[in-house]
């Protein structure tokens, strides 16, 4: 299968996740990705472990984000090793970069400098908080970021502390995000011939992945989201909406009549909740009630009856109960990617395309893994 970019050249110079998750996303469409990494030790992320796992002397999450790609390794303060990277960027479609404000600037490598080198050239930027303003200089971090844009006050109890989302939602939805840009730069290239600077952040990209709470609370008299007592999984969701305990499990009911609900459970007290308006002013009741009788019989029970009444409820389940069902199976999204006599069991690109899924077997590069094959192409003339 032919891929949409491929042909395409994409030069990474980013760190860790965010800007490094935008170039998996390209490579999985077909781009070739070089990662231009520091001699000797790389990418800083080589060595970040979740979990304290690696593999082949790399760090496990280095695998995972920087699968399908390949390592040239160049000092940016070296003037021989900056003169075989500009040759690259003449050449290259796209060069991102996650770099502090003012970096690319000193190296002149900033974007005014290379679309000198490269007019066609889609130049893309990751911060933490954008160039400008007080918060410039913080680190750009998936927690901190979390932190610093009321995401933690959404998940959990009323009493609950602020809660963090327990993945790496903001540099997931930021290089979620920059890729989108990056495409749509490319597609306006395509139009016009001109490349573009493309900029996103961690903490814009967190406030945008609140848009529907941010909303609620700019149109609600800026009041906080009030989190529910016991079971809700949305504050700006009224009852039944949540997570229950059942007699071996758990149970998620998402939005739905409470009339319907109350008839299939049993429960004849959620006939006085009626009104549309008493699902949020009488939610933690309501959901007590609920809980109080799914509580009493396994999730299967109540699946089997619910689904057959065409209710949205699903169960909930482990990562060791989700791999065992079918309807994940069939999807196929794992798959093995191998360097040398070293393999990682990870995931796909969640894309499909013209029915195909896209899978990439290639591990993550050892530093450095293509300088010379790159160098040699260097020498070659362009056509």
């Amino acid at each position: 299968m032919s891929r949409p970019l491929e042909g395409l050249v994409v030069l990474e110079f980013c760190q860790y996740l965010a800007g490094p998750w935008a170039g998996l996303r390209l490579a999985d469409m077909g781009a070739r990705v070089i990662k231009i990494e520091r001699p000797g030790t790389g990418e800083a992320c080589r060595g970040l472990a979740t979990k304290n796992m690696t593999v082949d002397g790399d760090s496990l999450v280095f695998h995972t984000i920087n699968r399908c790609k390949q390592s040239f390794t160049a000092n940016l303060k070296n003037p021989s090793d900056l003169v075989a990277v500009k040759e690259l960027v003449k050449r290259a479609d796209v060069m991102t970069h996650n770099f502090r404000p003012g970096i690319m600037e000193r190296l002149g490598m900033n974007y005014d400098v290379v679309r000198q080198l490269n007019p066609r050239l889609v130049y893309g930027e990751v911060s933490g908080y954008g160039k400008a303003g007080p918060w410039r200089n913080k680190p750009g971090q998936d927690l901190l970021a979390q932190s610093m844009t009321g995401l933690m006050f959404l998940t959990g109890r009323r009493d609950s502390p602020p809660v963090p989302i327990g993945v790496a939602a903001a540099d997931a939805i930021c290089g979620i995000h920059f890729a989108q840009g990056l495409l749509a730069a490319l597609v306006r290239r395509g139009k016009t011939n001109q490349g573009a600077l493309v900029e996103v952040s961690l903490v814009e990209s967190t406030v945008d992945l609140q848009f529907e709470a941010l909303t609620t609370y700019l149109n609600d008299g800026n009041r906080m989201p009030n989190r529910s007592r016991g079971f809700a999984a949305h504050p700006y969701q009224g009852a039944p909406y949540g997570v229950y305990p059942t007699a071996d499990g758990h149970l998620a009911l998402a939005m739905g009549s409470l009339t319907k609900l109350g008839e299939l459970l049993g429960i004849e007290n959620l006939d006085q909740f009626t009104d549309v308006k008493a699902k949020f002013q009488h939610s933690d009741d309501i959901r007590d009630l609920i809980a109080a009788k799914l509580a009493c019989h396994p999730t299967v029970h109540w699946l089997e009856r619910l689904e057959a009444a065409d209710v949205w409820c699903a169960e909930v389940l482990s990562y060791e109960e989700l791999r065992k069902r079918d309807g994940y199976r069939v999807l196929e999204m794992e798959q093995e990617v191998r360097r040398f006599d070293s393999s990682v069991r990870t995931l796909r690109s969640p894309v499909r395309i013209d029915g195909e899924r896209l899978f990439c077997h290639d591990a993550a590069p050892r530093v450095g893994n293509d300088t010379e094959e790159i160098l040699k192409e260097l020498q070659r003339p362009t056509t």
